[in-house]
């Protein structure tokens, strides 16, 4: 564990932390942070809050769960149906499930924004992402222009799009803006205090690591992109959370009825993972699935400008790693967090903690520092 954080470190994070919290008749809470939360030598703090990019899907997921089983929506039909009108093309029959499992060929408008050739990381944040305000509809609309990308349902391919799409429907659905249902279903009953969704506003609020972008070209300093507007990726990428809470979301979902966010039937619909073009990983309606050594654990990851998170549970929910590094736009970075996913889940436990249920696969190879998983698909955001 500490050699996969200093890894991330080593190749250029200011700091990076890991949060492993086990639950049961003895709870206990294990939490290692290496480095600094700012150039300015503050340490790293893993009780801060930070932007989590890509674990808000799992937000959104909920959400669109909850009125799923309130008859609000069918998985099965069109999701378009449930969307306002025009949003989406007649002909864009992609199912609500197609969307939430990245198998609905919608184009991830994200490339536009961030795939500009000749045009270095931070020099695109500065110019269309920082402070550039997005309407939602906007963004389909610049995934609508690249046409349908394949046959829905045949195959994988992982598309911010499709949670900007789901954000809508849960507006459209309910009438009220998206981070009012947020904060009404999610936020208030789980008591979830350091999480938040201020979109356009800028500011991080209360103790807060800073995030850094790392420049394209490595001789350039970091630049410090925490004050930025999430509106680019809005329900697919703009929550700030900390890692406590991330624990509570994930711990209560995986719980089913008794966590009091999804039932036990939509809970395993969302852990249903179909497999990805990356070996060890599966996904499901808004959850990730890894492959580890000792079994398997369901989360998301995140990466935006500055913040990249990994945050997984056992599926018995007796186990859950947040794993943190305070810099982006670097792939080792990633893979140091990943490699943490191992350690922290398989590695030795304490006595006192209760046992997951994760059962060996004969299938997998390699444990400790030394099982590297790869680096997942949304490495860019």
């Amino acid at each position: 564990m500490l050699a996969a954080l200093q890894a991330t470190t080593g190749a250029g994070a200011p700091g990076a932390f890991a949060v492993i919290r086990d639950h049961g008749d003895q709870e206990s809470t294990r939490s290692l942070a290496v480095g600094k939360a700012d150039l300015d030598g503050t340490p790293m703090n893993s009780s801060w809050r930070f932007r989590v990019g890509s674990n808000s899907k799992m937000f959104t997921a909920v959400l669109v769960m909850q009125l799923a089983e309130e008859g609000r929506i069918d998985l099965d039909k069109p999701l378009r149906d449930y969307l306002p009108e025009g949003t989406l093309p007649a002909g864009w029959t992609m199912t609500g499930r197609q969307v939430m499992e990245h198998r609905a060929g919608v184009y991830d408008h994200t490339n536009d924004l961030l795939e500009q050739a000749g045009e270095e990381t931070t020099s695109a944040f500065e110019a269309r992402i920082r402070s550039t305000v997005y309407d939602p509809r906007d963004l389909v609309a610049m995934s609508v222009k690249h046409g349908i990308q394949y046959t829905p349902g045949s195959r994988y391919s992982y598309s911010n799009t499709d949670f900007v799409l789901l954000g809508l429907a849960v507006e459209h659905l309910t009438g009220q803006p998206y981070p009012e249902v947020l904060n009404e279903r999610i936020i208030q009953p789980l008591g979830l205090r350091r999480t938040s969704f201020v979109v356009p506003d800028r500011q991080i609020s209360g103790d807060h690591v800073t995030g850094y972008l790392t420049n394209d070209d490595r001789s350039k300093p970091l630049l410090d992109s925490t004050e930025q507007n999430g509106s680019w990726v809005w329900s697919a990428g703009a929550v700030i959370s900390s890692a406590e809470d991330l624990d509570h979301f994930l711990t209560a979902l995986l719980a089913g009825s008794s966590g009091g966010l999804v039932t036990d039937a939509s809970r395993d619909q969302m852990t249903a993972a179909l497999p990805t073009p990356t070996a060890k990983i599966s996904y499901g309606l808004g959850l990730r699935r890894i492959s580890l050594s000792c079994g398997d654990v369901y989360g998301h990851g995140g990466i935006v400008q500055g913040f990249q998170t990994q945050s997984f549970v056992a599926p018995d929910g007796h186990r859950s790693v947040v794993v943190f590094a305070n810099a982006s736009n670097n792939g080792s970075v990633t893979q140091g967090l990943m490699n943490a996913l191992e350690p922290a889940f398989c590695g030795k436990k304490p006595t006192a903690a209760p046992r997951t249920n994760l059962a060996p696969r004969s299938d997998l190879r390699g444990t400790g520092s030394a099982y590297e998983l790869p680096v997942v698909e949304d490495t860019r955001i």
